[in-house]
């Protein structure tokens, strides 16, 4: 089945000069949290690094350490309409594998630095762990909702559960092991990109044998 292109408008001068913003801080969060900690870095030491207001802040992230997971509803989003657009012929774990390789081809955050800060924060800030252990679930939840509807004479509610709780984990585990090395350019990314999608494949392939995928 080929689906026919579309047509994706342009970002205003506006819009480009906020996705700057919001970049700057994001970049300027990562290196304050490297060089002087989580808890010691204010919102308003962010804001002045990215030369803007902290009021302004406000305007892109409701708190300091949803800075840490700017991109992270973009990935559910992006998984949630790879299952809405799926072809007849696929199986789940072919949509949740095509959603992976559509966000590594346009998601820079999840092999970016701030991702090897946010790995780091993890395993020592436990405001940080709570945090990301939300966001995951979170996502898994909508995964595993969308899935079960798609996909409702292969998966029950809990085994599509199940289903994308192995894709988020996989994806995590093999970043939590990757990000012990630094990301220090696009080679490396890219490198990194290869590694999760060969992982979480080998991951999900009990998956697709079980459903004769």
């Amino acid at each position: 089945m080929v689906r026919p292109e579309r047509n994706t408008p342009q970002p205003s001068l506006r819009e480009r000069k906020q996705a700057r913003t919001r970049q700057a801080l994001i970049d300027a969060a990562a290196e304050l949290f490297e060089r002087q900690g989580y808890d010691e870095t204010t919102v308003a030491e962010i804001a002045a690094a990215a030369e803007i207001g902290t009021r302004t802040f406000f305007g892109y992230f409701a708190a300091k350490e949803d800075i840490l997971f700017p991109d992270s509803d973009a990935r559910a989003r992006a998984t949630i309409a790879a299952i809405a657009d799926r072809d007849p012929a696929d199986g789940p774990v072919d949509v949740l594998l095509r959603a992976l390789d559509t966000i590594a081809e346009s998601d820079a955050d999840m092999v970016s630095p701030m991702a090897a800060v946010r790995m780091r924060l993890f395993h020592t800030v436990p405001a940080v762990r709570g945090k990301a252990l939300q966001v995951q679930l979170a996502a898994q939840r909508d995964i595993a909702r969308e899935l079960h509807v798609a996909f409702p004479d292969e998966l029950d509610r809990v085994s599509a559960a199940a289903l994308a709780g192995a894709l988020t984990g996989a994806v995590s585990g093999a970043l939590d092991a990757l990000m012990d090395e630094e990301v220090t350019d696009g080679a490396d990314a890219e490198r990194l990109r290869t590694r999760v999608r060969q992982v979480t494949e080998l991951a999900l392939q009990p998956w697709r044998q079980a459903a004769g995928e």
